[in-house]
């Protein structure tokens, strides 16, 4: 009778799993670890490590009972008890981080970590003013502590208080010593620049989101050259990646006129974009060839590409979408006074007026992100909050909220005292071309700051956006240069969206009483 193969010591699986992170595999470091976990169950060290990776992959829930087990068997263990405090901010347990981080700091009231934890979990509430507070604290315990410079520059950089702001990233950038706290300082103090008008440094700094050492980093696949400013682009065959998300493919796309008009006649821009995008941006960008772009994970990293490019060797040059700005808008005069680059159907434009048909004005309503996890769910009005713009004259309200919850209908209904009504027919989180038809078609959308926002402003759409304070995309204006439609609306600091919301519901009345 053989013998079952003999297990690897616990030393060897958690080297193993270690080599993985340290390769940028996390999905098979997070295996490995519980492999090595399943032999070494009662092991802290292992359990912090797993939580962290499952951090790192977005499985925050996991991550959470984690932290949870390694504080139930090392009581003391502050790293354990800071990992779950941070998974149960992330999650919107407030309460629960904030109950965690006291017991912490009663039994260890000079950790300056636990301080800092506290001011994160009291600014993704909102309470940014008292979390200063304990920022303040945790870099009188410990003036080296760069996550706290850091974090209150982002308090000051919230509160519009932005010379100080650019005061702690500069100490923050000083204080760094990880590589990725660097470059995510760089990045943030980049926003900074970008939201006081300083759009050359912005850009330059911007870069920094590309960094390898960023979470989640994205490398690019390309053929040709790597673009920089100082490329000449006359007659050049240029390849544009689009990046980040959705809205910001399509925030960053206003540029691309200027690139074809820059390529010239003998030029030729291949456009690589979100699958999603292409039958938009194909009709808008007709002298381009429009393709899918391919994102694979290939080490643990995402990589980008640009999917079937047919010619792959008559590639130049090529460049990430959101790098065109260090050229084409390193000044206010370069954003042009232009509506609507983007263009619908208008088949399909006609098709929703139809529906529509006649009556009160009809005032489209997206009021979030798809992604509310950690500090993204305050940059978004509660649903309560929303009743002055449910309220303000006789309208007719359309839902294009992309994956609608039955019961956020429900309360918009009740608060309005009338539903909402539906697109019949119409997926609006994937079919983005007839989406931005019905945008068209709408007299007014009233948004925040998320993709379908973003498809409004591009398509020349009337629309206000309830932006967040002091938002580097409004580049210090009072409007909104990317797109000259969009009226953007903002609380002077956060969770005060009561006059923003006053301001949206004047421009809808407004819209009611015109004849």
């Amino acid at each position: 009778m053989s013998s079952p193969p003999l297990r690897p010591p616990p030393s060897a699986l958690r080297a193993r799993a270690a080599r993985l992170e340290r390769e940028g595999d996390l999905a098979g470091a997070l295996a490995a670890y519980e492999t090595a976990l399943a032999a070494a169950p009662h092991d802290v060290d292992l359990l912090a490590a797993l939580a962290q990776i499952a951090e790192r992959l977005g499985m925050m829930g996991p991550a959470e009972g984690l932290w949870r087990q390694a504080c139930a068997l090392a009581p003391d263990n502050l790293q354990a008890q800071d990992g779950r405090a941070r998974t149960l901010r992330e999650l919107g347990r407030y309460d629960e981080a904030i109950a965690v981080l006291q017991a912490a700091i009663t039994a260890h009231p000079t950790e300056a970590r636990l301080w800092n934890s506290v001011g994160v979990t009291l600014s993704q509430q909102g309470q940014t003013e008292s979390a200063l507070t304990f920022y303040d604290e945790a870099l009188r315990l410990d003036p080296r502590l760069a996550t706290a410079a850091y974090n209150r520059a982002g308090a000051q950089f919230d509160l519009g208080a932005l010379e100080a702001a650019q005061a702690d990233f500069a100490a923050a950038g000083k204080l760094a010593r990880k590589p990725a706290d660097a470059a995510m300082i760089t990045f943030a103090a980049a926003t900074l620049a970008l939201a006081r008008g300083d759009l050359a440094a912005g850009w330059e700094g911007y870069e920094a989101r590309l960094s390898p050492h960023r979470p989640k980093p994205v490398t690019f696949e390309a053929p040709g050259r790597r673009w920089t400013p100082n490329l000449p682009l006359a007659g050049k065959r240029l390849l544009v990646l689009a990046e980040q998300g959705l809205g910001d493919e399509i925030l960053f796309a206003s540029l691309l006129p200027e690139v074809i008009e820059a390529l010239g006649p003998g030029g030729h821009l291949t456009l690589a974009v979100e699958p999603r995008l292409v039958t938009l941006f194909a009709r808008s960008f007709p002298q381009a060839e429009v393709l899918p772009h391919r994102t694979e994970t290939v080490g643990g990293r995402a990589r980008r590409s640009a999917g079937d490019l047919a010619e792959p060797r008559s590639i130049d040059l090529w460049a990430p979408l959101a790098s065109l700005p260090r050229r084409f808008r390193r000044d206010m005069a370069d954003f042009p006074n232009r509506p609507g680059f983007l263009v619908p159907d208008p088949k399909r434009v006609d098709h929703w007026r139809r529906w529509l048909g006649e009556g009160p004005p009809a005032v489209g309503l997206t009021w979030r992100s798809g992604n509310l996890l950690g500090d993204r769910r305050r940059q978004y009005p509660p649903m309560a909050s929303w009743m002055p713009v449910l309220a303000a004259g006789a309208t007719r309200l359309v839902n294009i909220q992309y994956d609608v919850q039955a019961e956020e209908l429900e309360a918009l209904a009740a608060l309005g005292g009338r539903p909402l009504l539906q697109p019949p027919g119409l997926d609006l989180k994937n079919d983005i071309d007839d989406l931005a038809a019905l945008c068209c078609a709408l007299d007014l959308v009233v948004s925040v700051s998320n993709a379908t926002g973003q498809l409004a402003g591009a398509c020349g759409a009337p629309t206000v956006m309830l932006c967040v304070p002091a938002a580097w995309p409004r580049l210090g204006q009072e409007t909104y240069p990317w797109h000259p439609t969009i009226r953007p609306v903002a609380p002077r600091i956060f969770g005060e969206w009561e006059p923003a919301m006053a301001q949206a519901a004047a421009v809808v009345e407004d819209l009611t009483r015109r004849p």
